[in-house]
């Protein structure tokens, strides 16, 4: 490709870059197109004036921007600070809660040894009670048996009283008759 070639054109009023298009049949020239007359560099040119004066002007939109950016840089900070007492007192919490887990566990275990303790006393005071209970029911129980023995011996010494009773009185019936009675009678009156 060659240099462009710039014309001066009558129609707008400004130079006109020339382009070469080789596949163009009628010479592979044509002009670059313009708006209103304003040629591309004019527009450039146009559009930079019109960014210098909004940022020139529009300085008070520029401290708008930056106060609403500050306030909300701002807010935001204030918002990470919160977060940060928030997690500090979260963490707070959860060591806390952490110390007073590790004091429960303490404490359930002194529970559960104190529990196996009294468990032990308990048992050991259930064996000595039941000892005990047994030594007392083995005594009554041989304060029973001894006496029904007393009671055995006595029934079979009434029943033997009251046998011999019957069979001395069958006998002295039988031996005995009033002359017997007679002789007995004097012999025990003149004892006396």
């Amino acid at each position: 490709m060659s240099e462009p070639v710039l014309e001066y054109n009558e129609a707008q009023g400004d130079l006109v870059e020339v382009v070469e298009h080789p596949e163009a049949g009628h010479g592979g020239e044509h002009a670059v197109p313009s708006a209103f007359g304003i040629g591309p560099t004019a527009w450039v040119s146009l559009a930079m004036l019109v960014l210098l004066a909004i940022a020139f002007f529009g300085a008070k939109v520029h401290k708008t921007i930056a106060g609403g950016l500050d306030s909300k840089i701002a807010a935001i900070k204030q918002q990470l600070d919160e977060a940060k007492a928030l997690r500090a007192e979260a963490e707070a919490l959860r060591d806390e809660y952490a110390a007073k887990i590790a004091n429960a566990e303490k404490d359930a275990e002194a529970m559960i040894e104190h529990a196996k303790s009294e468990a032990g006393h308990i048992v050991e005071k259930a064996e000595a009670d039941s000892k005990a209970m047994i030594e007392r029911r083995k005594k009554m129980a041989e304060e029973k048996i001894a006496a029904a023995e007393r009671n055995a011996v006595d029934e079979v010494r009434a029943v033997a009283v009251n046998a011999a009773t019957l069979a001395a009185r069958g006998l002295i019936a039988d031996k005995h008759d009033a002359e017997a009675d007679r002789k007995l009678a004097d012999e025990l009156i003149a004892g006396l």
